[in-house]
């Protein structure tokens, strides 16, 4: 019975032969493939300007940096995203501002969001959890009436949309992850995107040691060195090539579990719309993850557990609790989402799932 994980890149021979093309051409540094890889990036996504960075931390770190935020201000996160959101606004010297989020969606709760505006908030931060967003227009709005940049954490959102317009373009900035796990992935990079000329030149002297013409040493500002590598951008123009069959096999794939685990009393699915959502991972949520993962584990099957309620972590522990926060924390689980997977092996998957909850 061979294992079936919980994701695994897929890498090919195209992938071998994108590389090797850049390592016989002696540049391997940031250059032609790295343009290359950001165009097509921007004509997928549907930006003007997209730039590509070491990283997703790297990403929403120079992100805020590019819209200003600086010591004293306050950053809007939601409490349920993975721990990079908030890592990145301390390391831009501001302060994480937690909210909870809406069951339905696992995003932000913008009525909550209204209630933690003050005076210091520079950003709020959506996540789109697995593709799916919070209402959009409203956040926009909000931050019209209140003054607050909107910088869209859409690492696990590219292919998905909202209103036709794709996740990462409504806010000021958008920023997306290229690790290992994503739908597309060159093992590790993010990638920023906007329509605001002077925000990408701000993105560009963060990321290029505070120049913007690289062939100079002249630098306007402290920057940093978060360039990309051709030899990455050569895996993710391979990749990008791939993208829309595999976005639209994630989608097979959700609907797939969703029949095969119907009238099971102990599980149900996130309300997904796969007209918009490209869903990253497929999501569950059960009464006890912990023990139906321990199952599947004695049957050769990786799954992966939810991230941790932020608030419940030991470097943001606090007095404040966000139940709906933690209730997914405590109740989600990530099946098997490699986009390779056949049928058969989802067949499998979820036929374990069904005698797990027949014998207990």
């Amino acid at each position: 019975m061979k294992p079936i994980h919980q994701m695994e890149p897929w890498l090919g021979e195209e992938e071998k032969q994108e590389i090797l093309r850049v390592l016989e051409s002696g540049w391997i540094t940031e250059a032609g493939e790295t343009k290359k890889f950001e165009e097509m990036l921007s004509a997928f996504i549907g930006t003007k300007y997209t730039s590509v960075v070491a990283n997703g931390t790297v990403s929403l770190f120079a992100g805020l940096k590019a819209l200003g935020v600086k010591q004293g201000d306050e950053v809007i996160v939601p409490d349920y995203t993975m721990v990079a959101s908030p890592n990145s606004v301390l390391l831009a010297g501001a302060t994480p501002v937690f909210v909870d989020i809406d069951k339905d969606t696992l995003c932000l709760n913008l009525d909550a969001v209204e209630k933690k505006l003050t005076k210091k908030t520079k950003v709020v931060m959506p996540v789109p959890i697995n593709g799916r967003s919070p209402d959009m227009d409203r956040l926009m709005a909000l931050s019209k009436e209140h003054s607050f940049s909107v910088l869209e954490d859409a690492a696990q959102a590219l292919g998905s949309y909202y209103k036709g317009v794709h996740l990462g373009t409504i806010g000021q900035i958008g920023s997306f992850s290229f690790s290992t796990p994503k739908v597309i992935t060159t093992g590790q990079g993010g990638a920023l995107v906007t329509n605001d000329k002077n925000l990408y030149d701000n993105i560009i002297r963060l990321k290029d040691f505070g120049r913007i013409d690289r062939n100079t040493q002249d630098h306007d500002e402290v920057g940093y060195n978060f360039k990309f590598s051709d030899i990455l951008a050569a895996l993710g123009i391979a990749q990008m090539k791939k993208l829309p069959w595999r976005l639209e096999r994630k989608k097979q794939m959700f609907k797939r579990y969703q029949e095969k685990l119907q009238g099971i009393a102990q599980l149900q699915f996130i309300p997904t719309d796969l007209e918009s959502v490209s869903p990253w991972f497929i999501d569950i949520i059960v009464d006890n993850p912990v023990l139906l993962q321990g199952y599947l584990k004695t049957k050769k099957i990786g799954t992966r557990l939810f991230y941790p309620a932020i608030h419940m972590t030991k470097p943001y522990k606090g007095a404040e609790t966000f139940p709906h926060s933690r209730w997914a924390s405590e109740h989600g689980l990530f099946l098997p989402s490699s986009s390779f997977l056949t049928d058969e092996d989802i067949d499998r998957v979820s036929q374990e799932i069904r005698s797990f909850y027949e014998e207990n």
